[in-house]
């Protein structure tokens, strides 16, 4: 494999995981990590990165592969400010849980070379914590990571498949995905979930005040539904601004079945409704 280096720009729970993962799957290169000070002193003490660099001009130079693992804003912002001082045979990608608007914004940095010179990612892998004490080498086995390539863009050329091996090494399964697509589809099954789980919990607080013994009387069901409302905002803002129409259509979509729902609370139409929820099967991950 010729990547020698990488920069993780980012090295939170998802970016901090990255580094940890290949490095136990066999990678011997340098890893750079580029955060706040503190952030990267815990990422070294844990030993997801090698170096530390806050600046992240800095920290790009003389790497084969640069991982933007933070909020979408921020990945969208990188994008632009790194473009420039990248050398042309470094791959840039990300991680962000919105795709359009990141591939929009590469497009517009590196022009007829982005196709070439970026690769629009999401690993469909998190935790309802944040931050580099959460990061875990396994975080990415047996998930999905989502490529939405631009349309001519050749995945087979070197550098793209040597990040496709390292993805691959680290155990997670490959599937690709145009912008739209991923972001319709993410829409319903990562966006709205936490939209719901936010808008239970937060009602549930409201009701009952934030110290009441909720979770531990409600059970399985309860602590299942409202586990994902601790995500952090600053990651979620981001992607609500970047795939608000899906999010909301998603959403009233919803509102319209639970509308239904509360309207039948004692007729037979609520057992159709039971009827119709079996039949969903999510898969098993294989």
């Amino acid at each position: 494999m010729s990547i020698r280096q990488i920069t993780i720009i980012g090295t939170g729970l998802v970016g901090g995981s990255f580094g940890l993962a290949v490095k136990a799957n066999g990678f011997r290169g340098k890893i750079v990590g580029c955060d706040r000070k503190d952030v990267l002193t815990k990422a070294r003490r844990k030993h997801a990165i090698d170096v530390g660099i806050a600046d992240p001009v800095e920290a790009v130079r003389g790497s084969d592969v640069v991982l933007l693992a933070v909020p979408v804003g921020g990945i969208i912002g990188l994008i632009a400010t790194l473009a420039p001082h990248l050398a042309p045979d470094t791959l840039l990608t990300d991680v962000g849980s919105t795709k359009s608007e990141v591939l929009g914004a590469a497009e517009k940095a590196f022009g007829k070379a982005a196709s070439r010179r970026f690769l629009a990612g999401h690993p469909m892998a998190g935790k309802e914590n944040s931050g580099i004490e959460y990061a875990d080498r396994d975080l990415f086995r047996g998930a999905v990571w989502f490529l939405a390539p631009a349309p001519d863009q050749n995945l087979r050329a070197k550098g793209i498949s040597d990040f496709l091996g390292l993805i691959k090494k680290i155990g997670a399964r490959i599937a690709l995905l145009g912008a739209a697509e991923h972001d319709e589809l993410c829409g319903w099954i990562s966006h709205v979930p936490q939209m719901i789980s936010t808008a239970l919990a937060s009602t549930l607080v409201e009701e009952y005040g934030e110290n009441a013994p909720l979770l531990d009387s409600g059970g399985r069901a309860l602590r299942e539904m409202t586990r994902i409302a601790a995500s952090p905002y600053s990651m979620w803002r981001d992607i609500a601004i970047t795939n608000r129409q899906i999010i909301g259509e998603a959403l009233l979509k919803v509102e319209q079945k639970l509308a239904h729902i509360r309207e039948n609370l004692d007729t037979r139409e609520l057992e159709r409704e039971f009827e119709q929820a079996h039949r969903l099967k999510p898969g098993k991950g294989k």
